[in-house]
Order: C-alpha cells, then structure tokens, then sequence
C-alpha cells in the first residue's frame, strides 16, 4: 500500500480501499461495543450473579480499554499495520502473525455462528414453530449480498444497525428511569424501585462462585471492541479517528452497560429474568408492554444481524492479510473492482452454515450459545493477551517509537501485565464450570491444529518471498513520525 499521510487515501486497484469516513469508524466502535453478549446473554448472567453483575461489566471493560489503547500505539506507530497479525508478525515474528491471524479469523467466525444462533433465538418469539433453519439462511444470505459490493457498504449498513441499538438503549433508559420515578407497579406484584438492587440478597446473592460465573458470556459481549483496530487500515483519517473512538470507549461502557442493566434490575427484580431470554425484552414483558417487547425483541435481532455483519467483514479482511503474506492460499488475496476480498466472503458464508449443526444438536438455543461463546471468549482472550505482548515487545524493540507517539497507552508496561494476570485468571475460572470446561478443555487442538499448519507455511517459497515484502513494506519511512 503506499503512503497514508493525513486525508491522504489513494489506492491501487488491488488493494483494500478506505472508503470508512469518520462517521462510519465511530459507529462501528459503538457497534462493537454493544454486543449480543449484552442482549441476549446478560439474563444469564444476572441469573447466575444478580446485580453485582455491574461490577462484572466493570472490572471487563476497564481491562479492555487498556487493550485498546495498546493496540491504538500499536497501529499508529506504523500506518503499514493493517490488523494485529501485522503488528504480531511484525514485532514478535511471522510465527506469531500466524496464529494471531488465524484465531482471529475463527474468534469472528464463531463469533458470527453465536449471532446466527441468537438470531434464530430472538425469531421464536414471534413464531415459536418456525424450523429453525429458515431465519440462519436468510440472515446469513443476506448480509453475504449486503458486503460484497464494497467496504463502504458494510460502513453503512453497521452505520444503521448501530443507530438503532443506541436509541433503543437510550429509550429504555428513559422509560425505565420514568418507571422507577413513579414506583410502576408490575403485573406480577412488584414495584420498580432503586432497592431491587439489593434488596434480595444483596448485590452478591450466589457469593463469589456466582460472581466468578459471570464473567464467560459478560467477555464474550465485548468481543468486538476491538474491531476498530481491524478496520483503520479502510479509514481514511487513522490518526483522527481511531485514538477518537477508543478514548470514547469508558463512557460507552458505562453507559451502554452498567447503567441500562442498573435500570432492568431496577424496574425488574434480578430473579425474575429468564436466563433464557434477553433481559431488555422481560423488563418491558414483565412490565406489560406487549407492543415495546416487540419493538425491543426487533432491536436485539438486529444487534445480533449487526455483529454477525462485523463478523463477515472482520473475517474476510483478516484472511485477506494472511493471504497476502502467503499464510493463507493465494485464492483469498483477489479483490473485486470495488475492492472486496469476496472470495474470503464466501468462506465465511460458508462456515456459518455450522451453525445449523449446533442448533439442531444442541438441548435449547442458550445451550449452543454457551458453547460457541465459550469458545469465542477463550479466542478472544488470546488474541487480547497477543496485543499486550506485542505491546512489551515493542517497547523494548522501539523506545523510539514509543517516544515519538502521541498516542501513549496509559499506564504503560505495567498496566499491560496487570491485564495479562486478569486474563489468565479468566481463563482458570472457565474451568471451574461445567456448561464452559468443555469448550475450555476442546481449545487446545485448535492451537495444536495451527502448529502443524505452520510447520508446512513457514517452508512454503511463496510464503517466504510474500513475508520478506510485507517486512519491507514496514520500513522507517512509514512509521508514525514520519507519516506525520
């Protein structure tokens, strides 16, 4: 690719364009961040935590906002970096890029088979007989036929989607604020009142088992943050917009998160949400607002459609990148003229189609969300855990860099390792519970899967010549300086 200064956004015809406007990037950082972990998983984990589940959000969110600021100095430290398998390959080696690359593609890929799932979860509450096929196939259909005209129209469609799960959220907000202030008598005997917080059992009713056992789906519904990472290398103004929507991302987490859950628990005691339903469509149920559950359920269905088109685009671009250093065949590093990796849509199309196994084998729809969401959250953790490393590693290997950024992650070096020790404990957690040690324990032949994928790669002559080029490609004159 060549340069990239400031506005600057030519292109040749076989690359990826920058056709994401600052209004796109900043949507698509809050798309990411409300997440179908949030909407349709957080009635299980307020019934397995009841309201400290806050705090979950909370301790989540606080530990991937230092991940992103890592991966935001990553990136602009050099305008060459297009995604984290760069940066991976770049700084820790192309064995690193390999894996980082490759799991990443299959986090949004399962990722993407857990929206699929919801989405068939959220269409039985209108036709409760409907086979469950018929919703995955047009979903999956039609958002194949929404990317592959161009990147600018993934922009907007994630643009609208976005749209409409914020006004949705600040909806509920108003109307559960209201419901609270008036003391709404629900249907079923109880009152909306700020005391449901607490006044069954307290913030930590299940103890700290219960609170532990929060933490798999609260991680899933934050996979996606990241994503803005993903798609600076379609923005056209990185510098501007990306340390823009990443210092956003506390006020997001507070706002999308801990306070619209602190309103449901308010106006619908924590005991009474149905582990198997979305939390935002029981307040307004419970409440006896048949129509507003309707127009919530239509709200979440189309987060769910959201993050599964976030899916299909992460994915295509992630093996287009490994495609193009030649850890990937070379059939996925052809663009159509607008500049769509389509060949790596249709693999991604494809793959979807797994998740008509899972509904079909499993005992109920959260069943087999929990499964791909733990295999998604474990992903997820890695790939999170390989950005920090690449972080220590670059300071080392690029004080220079590092001075020259001003875009430093706070907290440096040391807030890097506090994250990594939260990670690992994240992961000792999912061992301890039955519904996510067997994903848990199934992830390590995944790994075992890419070393053998690697033996044959790294000997490959076509990889060798395409990872000599991309190192090229990262010289100095492309650093973050200098494209200043």
């Amino acid at each position: 690719m060549p340069d990239q200064h400031h506005g600057s956004h030519t292109q040749t015809e076989n690359e990826l364009q920058r056709g994401l406007s600052n209004r796109h990037i900043q949507l698509i950082a809050i798309g990411g961040a409300i997440g179908t972990g949030l909407f349709m998983g957080s009635g299980k984990t307020i019934s397995l935590t009841g309201p400290s589940i806050l705090f979950v959000y909370m301790i989540i969110g606080t530990a991937i906002f230092f991940v992103l600021r890592a991966m935001g100095e990553l990136l602009l430290s050099n305008l060459k970096y297009k995604s984290f398998s760069d940066f991976a390959s770049d700084i820790l080696g192309p064995g690193a890029g390999f894996f980082v690359g490759w799991s990443y593609w299959f986090t949004w890929v399962v990722t993407a088979v857990a929206d699929v799932i919801a989405i068939t979860g959220y269409s039985q509450y209108w036709w409760p007989h409907l086979q469950q096929w018929i919703p995955a196939i047009i979903v999956i259909g039609l958002l194949l036929a929404l990317n592959l005209p161009s990147v600018k129209n993934f922009g907007e469609i994630e643009f609208w989607f976005a749209l409409i799960k914020i006004v949705a959220i600040f909806a509920l907000i108003v109307v559960g604020i209201f419901m609270i202030a008036i003391s709404f008598q629900l249907p079923n005997g109880g009152t909306a009142s700020v005391t449901n917080l607490w006044s069954d059992g307290g913030f930590f009713p299940h103890g700290i088992v219960g609170f532990l056992g929060a933490f798999q789906i609260a991680l899933f519904a934050f996979l996606g943050a990241e994503l803005v990472g993903t798609a600076a290398a379609e923005t056209r103004d990185p510098h501007k917009t990306l340390p823009k929507a990443i210092n956003a991302v506390p006020v997001r987490i507070i706002l999308f998160y801990v306070l619209t859950l602190a309103v449901i628990l308010m106006v619908t005691p924590w005991q009474d949400i149905d582990p198997a339903k979305s939390p935002f469509v029981t307040m307004f149920s419970l409440a006896g607002f048949g129509f507003a559950a309707s127009l919530v359920n239509f709200v979440v269905l189309t987060s769910a459609t959201s993050s599964a088109n976030s899916g299909i685009f992460s994915t295509s671009r992630m093996i287009y990148g490994l495609a193009e250093e030649g850890s990937a065949p070379r059939i996925f590093r052809i663009l159509s003229p607008g500049g769509v990796p389509r060949n790596a849509l249709f693999l991604t199309s494809v793959l979807l189609l797994s998740s008509l196994v899972l509904l079909y084998s499993g005992e109920s729809v959260i069943s087999a969300f929990t499964l791909v969401t733990t295999v998604a959250a474990v992903l997820a953790i890695f790939n999170w855990t390989m950005i920090l490393v690449s972080y220590l590693v670059y300071r080392k290997k690029h004080p220079e860099r590092h001075e020259a950024s001003t875009y430093k992650m706070p907290g440096g070096m040391l807030a890097c390792w506090v994250v990594l020790v939260f990670f690992i404990a994240m992961v000792v957690i999912l061992a301890f519970y039955d519904d996510t040690r067997q994903a848990l324990f199934a992830m390590p032949l995944w790994f075992v899967l890419l070393g053998i994928g690697w033996m044959f790669v790294r000997k490959n002559p076509t990889h060798l010549e395409l990872q000599k080029k991309a190192q090229l490609s990262r010289v100095k004159d492309t650093s973050y300086e200098d494209s200043l």
